[in-house]
């Protein structure tokens, strides 16, 4: 279990590969500073090191450009696609000053924020297709957050039956990634960004 723990937020990161494969083909990235939060999860088309082989380019671009836009940091994956089998793929970027959390995704990579002050959760509906190099149209969208508001990013091998109710009984981040761990189906690729917002 990778995690960060600092008076901004706490992350937990939990990964696991198909059943039968020595290689997960989802990748995940997280990076931050006393400015911002950067993760994001990319799914490899397929499973094992052909689907890895898409899914790696994403750490890679975002660990060399993550003080970039969303924007900008998903079409320069896109083009690093050209020729392989793709990649469905999410950031989250959190900026502690302005108090604001971004989501961008092409795929079906599923992002989820709830509030600790109402009973919405926010569940942006994420672009259809994956990165493959040809031309993307993104959507990121922005909101606002407050200290206890939780957010999750997940691949599709995490299979919730109700994410709103597993969100809301989760005291913090850590709650959140040890509810998943116990109730998720396992035996696919899978991963999830667990995250509790604290200033």
């Amino acid at each position: 279990m990778d995690s960060i723990r600092h008076p901004y937020l706490e992350v937990f990161v939990y990964q696991e590969a198909k059943e039968g494969n020595h290689e997960c083909g989802d990748t995940y990235f997280t990076f931050m500073n006393d400015q911002y939060f950067l993760c994001a999860i990319a799914d490899g088309l397929g499973n094992g090191p052909i689907a890895r082989q898409s899914s790696e380019i994403i750490p890679m671009i975002l660990a060399e450009y993550h003080h970039e836009t969303i924007d900008e940091l998903l079409l320069r994956s896109n083009e690093l696609m050209m020729h392989k089998r793709g990649a469905a793929v999410a950031i989250v970027k959190v900026d502690f000053a302005a108090k604001t959390i971004e989501y961008s995704c092409v795929g079906n990579i599923k992002f989820y924020m709830t509030r600790r002050d109402d009973e919405k959760m926010i569940y942006p509906l994420p672009v259809m297709g994956y990165l493959s190099g040809r031309p993307q149209k993104l959507r990121t969208q922005k909101y606002i957050y407050k200290p206890g508001d939780l957010f999750l990013l997940h691949s599709d091998g995490v299979v919730m039956n109700n994410p709103k109710e597993s969100m809301r009984k989760s005291s913090g981040a850590f709650d959140l990634h040890q509810t998943l761990i116990h109730t998720i189906e396992h035996g696919d690729d899978a991963t999830f960004i667990a995250g509790s917002l604290l200033q």
